[in-house]
Formats: C-alpha cells, sequence, structure tokens
C-alpha cells in the first residue's frame, strides 16, 4: 500500500506522514513537495491507494492539482488538506474530484479520524449490485437524512460525529450506489424503495 503526501511545507508534511504511519503502520509513505514529482515517484513505488494534497503548491493553482490527480487516478480517494477555510475552497475541491476537503488548522485527530475514514473503504463492494441490504445501519440513516434536507452541519449534529466524517460517509455512500450527488442519491433510494414515497 502506498500513501502520497503532497505538500510543500515539510513540517506539516512531516506531521501528516507520520499520522499515516500511525493508521497503516505497514504502508509505504511517499513524500513529495510538488506535483511535478508524481510520475517519478509511480514509477519508483507504484500507483498511490491514497493521496493528501496541498491544495496550494509551487506548481499548482486554483484546483488543477486535484483535477491533473483524478485524471491519473480516478479511483484513488483524494483528502486536500489546506490552510483556506472551508467555506474558501471546500466546494471547488469536491467539484473537482477531491474527496475530502481538510483544513490544516484542525487538531491531528480529527485530521486523523478523517483519513481513517477514508482508508476504511469497504473493499469488494463495487461488484454487488447496490440493492437495500448492502447498505449498512449509518448509510440508510444518511440517505433519511439527506430527504429530510439536512446539511452536513446538521447531519454531524445529530449523529454527534465531525463534519469531516459526514463528508467522508457521504462519499462512501455516493461510491456504493454510484452516484455522485445528494440528489441523485435521494432519486436512487426513491426508485430503488429505500425511502418512503
Amino acid at each position: 500500500m502506498s500513501l502520497y503526501v503532497i505538500d510543500d511545507h515539510p513540517l506539516m508534511r512531516e506531521a501528516v506522514v507520520m499520522l499515516l504511519r500511525r493508521l497503516r503502520p505497514g504502508a509505504n509513505v511517499v513524500e513529495l513537495d510538488r506535483l511535478g514529482g508524481v510520475d517519478a515517484a509511480v514509477k519508483q513505488h507504484g500507483p498511490p491507494d491514497l493521496i493528501c494534497l496541498d491544495l496550494k503548491l509551487p506548481d499548482t493553482t486554483g484546483t488543477s492539482g486535484v483535477h491533473q490527480l483524478k485524471q491519473l487516478f480516478p479511483d484513488t480517494p483524494l483528502a486536500v488538506l489546506s490552510a483556506s477555510p472551508a467555506a474558501d475552497a471546500e466546494e471547488q475541491c469536491v467539484e473537482a474530484g477531491a474527496d475530502i476537503y481538510i483544513e490544516k488548522s484542525s487538531g491531528a485527530s480529527e485530521i486523523g479520524n478523517a483519513l481513517r475514514a477514508l482508508m476504511n473503504v469497504d473493499n469488494g463492494f463495487e461488484e454487488l449490485a447496490p440493492t437495500d441490504n448492502k447498505l449498512s445501519k449509518r448509510q440508510k440513516q444518511l440517505i433519511v437524512m439527506l430527504d429530510r434536507g439536512l446539511s452536513n452541519r446538521e447531519i454531524a449534529e445529530e449523529l454527534g460525529i465531525s463534519e469531516h466524517t459526514v463528508k467522508v460517509h457521504l462519499w462512501r455512500l455516493f461510491r456504493r450506489l454510484g452516484v455522485k450527488s445528494r440528489t441523485q442519491t435521494i432519486h436512487y433510494a426513491r426508485t430503488h424503495g429505500m425511502l418512503a414515497s
């Protein structure tokens, strides 16, 4: 398992590397300080199983790094770690293909929890035809909450979990159902009898 950390700030990069080594003791953690080193790193270490990307790198502008990595590795979980407040850039990053947006100001335990949730995606579920009984209890709860029109913050408060964790749960739910948005999730759930109409 290769986990890529791409951040030009040495201290931040080392902190994320330490977190990942704690979460996945046997994993090969690859450190890069810019996007330009990815091709050489893949030749040396193999493709990434998880990417932690700093949004502002010397060789990226805006969400160009997210776009570039998603073109190369469309199925690899990608976490954006940024000093910018979520309100400024989260939506653009998620639209560009990032799976989760984590503010660098979050504490180590919150960043760790978000990355752990992202790495614990069920393996092998993509071959399963998505049906109601393949969803976890939490995923069924989420569908009902989405149908009620709750925001991520409201879902987090109701379930007593962080917003980061809500985002990861939603990401996993979207992947399991083969959808890309809340609206598609609700439509899928309605047409497959998962919600009382």
